[in-house]
C-alpha cells in the first residue's frame, strides 16, 4: 500500500491485487483504484520506504497506515467511510472554485481587450463602456450560474456543460440586443461582437482544459472518483464494472455490489468473473454505503428495483446525501435523445429517432463541406509535398483507391496517400493470421508491406487527408463511424449494421480512444455509441480531440 501526498485530489493507491471483499466496514482499494506507480528509491540505510502524510482539506485528519488483506489486497486501516466521503466533497469543491475563479478570469480578459480594441483610442474613450467592462465578468458568471453552467453533475463528464456555456452566450447576446432595443440605448456593436464570443469560445476552451486535467488525473493516477456501489444482478455489474475500468476518465470507481437477495446468499461474497466484492442484498444498500463511504449508487435494469421500491431507497439514500443513477434497460440509447413524458402521471421515457431530421441533415453537411474545403485550401502544401515524397520514392501511384461501405451500405471508393507498396493487396491473404487485433479487422504493428514514407504519414494520419475529396463529394464526413471494407461487412452481425445510419468519417470516438489499439467490441461499440448520440457539439469535441490523438500518435501504425 502505498500513500500519495501533496495534492487534494490524491487518494490511497494500491499496488496489490484486485479487492475481493470488506473486513469489519473498512474499504478496500481494488483493481480500478489502482493507478500505475512509479518505483521510488530507497535511502541508503532505509529498509522500507517512508510513508508520506496524505494532505487534505481543513478539518480532515492525516491518516497513516495500513493493512494488507490476506489475499494481498491492500485494506486501509485507519480511514473512515465519514472521510471517505468528505474527501470526495473536497476535491469537487476545489474544482468548482477553479472553475468559478476561471470563468471570472476570462470574462475579465475578454471584456479588457474587447474595451482596448474598441476604445483604445484616447478620442474614443468611454467612462460608461469602461464600467461595463468591469462589471462584464461578474454577469458573466451570475449567467453561468443562471444556466447551472456551474453544477456539480454537469461539469465533470458529458457535453451538457459545454452546451450550457454555449447558451449563456446566446442568451447574453440577446438580453443586450433587447435591451438595447427597449431602452433605444445606442450599443457599442464593436465592443457586444468582439466580447461576447470572446467570453464564451474562452470559457469553453479553458472548461475542456480543466476537464481534460481532470480526466488524465483520472486515467493516470486513479484521482479524483466518486466511490460506487451498483445494485443490480451479476451481468449486468459486471459489464458496469468492465466498462468502468476501460473508462475511468468517467470517475466513477465501483467498491462493491448488492445482488438480489437469493443471488447474494449464493454469492459467497463475490461475483464470479469479477473483483467486486457483494456487500448484501437490495435491503442492505444503504448500510453498504456506510461502511464503504460510497457517494454514488448506481442501480441497474432489474425488476425488484422498479416503482415503489426504487422511490424508497431515493428516499433513504437523500438522507445520507448520496447521489443515485438509474441506468434503464436501454443503457446503450442516446441521453440526448431520451426525455421523460409524463402519461397519467406516470413518467415515460420516450426515444427519438436516430434519423437525422431534413434540417439536421442539412447542418451536418453544411459543415462538413465548409470544413473539408477549408482543410483542402490549408493543407494543400502538405499535401503537395507528400504527394511529391512518394513519387520520388516510389514510382507507383500516388493516391490509393479503396472500396468502401458508407452510408445505408452503399459503396463508394475511398482515397487515401499510398503508404504501401504496389501490389501490397495481393499479398493481404497469406498475412490474414498475423493480424494485430481480433475480430474482423486486419491490423498489423510491423506491416512489411509499408514503405519508409508510409510508415511516417501513417504515423501522423497524413495518408487520410485525401478523404477531405470524399467529404466534398457527399461519400463521408469529417465525423463519423470507421468505414468498412466489403470483406469486414460481409463478416458483421446484425447489430453492427447500425453503423450504416450515418455516414462514415475521417475521424470518430474510435479514432481519438486509441484507433489501432481497441479491440474489434470496442470499435463496433464506439460506432454504435456516435450513432446513437450524435450531436455537432460531440462533431466539434471529437475534431478538437482528434489533434491530440494525432500528436501522441496513439494506435496509429
Amino acid at each position: 500500500m502505498r500513500i500519495y501526498a501533496g495534492d487534494p485530489c490524491e487518494r490511497f493507491q494500491s499496488v496489490a491485487g484486485p479487492s475481493q471483499g470488506i473486513t469489519e466496514g473498512k474499504a478496500l482499494s481494488h483493481q480500478t483504484c489502482t493507478a500505475p506507480t512509479r518505483r521510488r528509491r530507497r535511502r541508503v540505510g532505509s529498509a522500507v520506504p517512508k510513508t508520506h502524510r496524505f494532505e487534505r482539506g481543513p478539518g480532515v485528519s492525516v491518516l497513516e497506515g495500513a493493512t494488507n488483506h490476506p489475499d494481498g489486497v491492500g485494506v486501509l486501516a485507519d480511514r473512515s467511510a465519514e472521510q471517505l466521503r468528505r474527501h470526495v466533497a473536497y476535491w469537487q469543491s476545489r474544482y468548482r472554485r477553479g472553475i468559478l475563479v476561471t470563468d471570472l478570469a476570462v470574462g475579465a480578459v475578454a471584456a479588457a481587450m474587447a474595451f482596448t480594441i474598441r476604445f483604445g483610442d484616447p478620442s474614443r474613450f468611454s467612462v460608461a463602456y469602461l464600467l461595463c467592462t468591469l462589471v462584464f465578468p461578474f454577469v458573466w458568471v451570475v449567467l453561468l450560474s443562471l444556466v447551472r453552467a456551474h453544477e456539480a453533475r454537469f461539469l465533470f463528464v458529458g457535453t451538457e456543460e459545454f452546451r450550457r456555456v454555449i447558451v449563456a452566450g446566446g442568451v447574453l447576446m440577446v438580453a443586450i440586443a433587447l435591451v438595447s432595443y427597449a431602452g433605444k440605448i445606442e450599443v457599442a456593436r464593436g465592443w457586444v461582437l468582439l466580447s461576447i464570443p470572446t467570453v464564451t469560445l474562452a470559457t469553453l476552451g479553458m472548461r475542456y482544459a480543466w476537464r481534460r486535467q481532470l480526466q488524465k488525473r483520472r486515467a493516470l493516477r486513479g484521482d479524483c472518483m466518486h466511490r460506487a456501489i451498483a445494485v443490480g444482478y451479476e451481468l449486468g455489474t459486471t459489464t458496469l464494472f468492465r466498462t468502468l475500468q476501460a473508462n475511468p476518465r468517467h470517475g466513477l470507481d465501483l467498491v462493491g455490489a448488492c445482488l438480489p437477495k437469493a443471488h447474494a446468499a449464493a454469492s459467497g461474497g463475490k461475483i464470479a468473473d469479477c473483483p467486486l466484492p457483494v456487500l448484501g442484498d437490495f435491503d442492505d444498500v444503504v448500510s453498504a454505503v456506510e461502511r464503504t463511504g460510497a457517494d454514488v449508487v448506481v442501480v441497474l435494469a432489474c425488476p425488484e428495483l422498479d416503482g415503489i421500491a426504487l422511490r424508497r431507497l431515493a428516499w433513504e439514500l437523500e438522507k445520507t446525501d448520496t447521489e443515485l443513477l438509474v441506468a434503464p434497460a436501454l443503457l446503450d440509447v442516446a441521453g440526448p435523445r431520451v426525455t421523460v413524458r409524463p402519461v397519467a402521471d406516470l413518467p415515460l421515457l420516450h426515444v427519438e429517432h436516430t434519423e437525422l431530421t431534413h434540417w439536421r441533415r442539412m447542418l451536418k453537411t453544411g459543415f462538413d463541406r465548409a470544413g473539408a474545403a477549408l482543410g483542402l485550401l490549408v493543407l494543400l502544401p502538405v499535401m503537395l509535398v507528400i504527394a511529391a515524397a512518394i513519387k520520388l520514392t516510389d514510382r507507383g501511384p500516388v493516391f490509393f483507391r479503396q472500396v468502401r461501405i458508407g452510408y445505408d451500405g452503399n459503396a463508394f471508393p475511398m482515397l487515401k496517400f499510398r503508404s504501401m507498396y504496389v501490389g501490397a493487396e495481393d499479398r493481404l491473404d497469406r498475412m490474414l493470421e498475423m493480424s494485430d487485433t481480433g475480430g474482423v479487422l486486419f491490423k498489423m504493428r510491423d506491416d512489411p508491406r509499408v514503405t519508409a514514407v508510409g510508415r511516417f504519414i501513417r504515423r501522423y494520419s497524413l495518408d487520410e487527408l485525401p478523404q477531405l475529396v470524399n467529404v466534398l463529394l457527399g461519400h463521408m464526413s469529417l465525423v463519423g463511424p470507421r468505414p468498412p471494407l466489403p470483406r469486414e461487412v460481409a463478416q458483421y452481425e446484425r447489430d453492427v449494421h447500425r453503423r450504416f445510419a450515418v455516414r462514415p468519417g475521417i475521424t470518430g470516438l474510435w479514432q481519438v480512444s486509441g484507433r489501432s489499439d481497441l479491440a474489434w467490441e470496442e470499435a463496433v461499440r464506439l460506432d454504435i455509441r456516435y450513432v446513437e448520440r450524435w450531436s455537432l457539439l460531440l462533431d466539434l469535441l471529437i475534431i478538437c480531440r482528434t489533434f491530440g490523438a494525432v500528436l501522441r500518435k496513439s494506435g496509429a501504425y
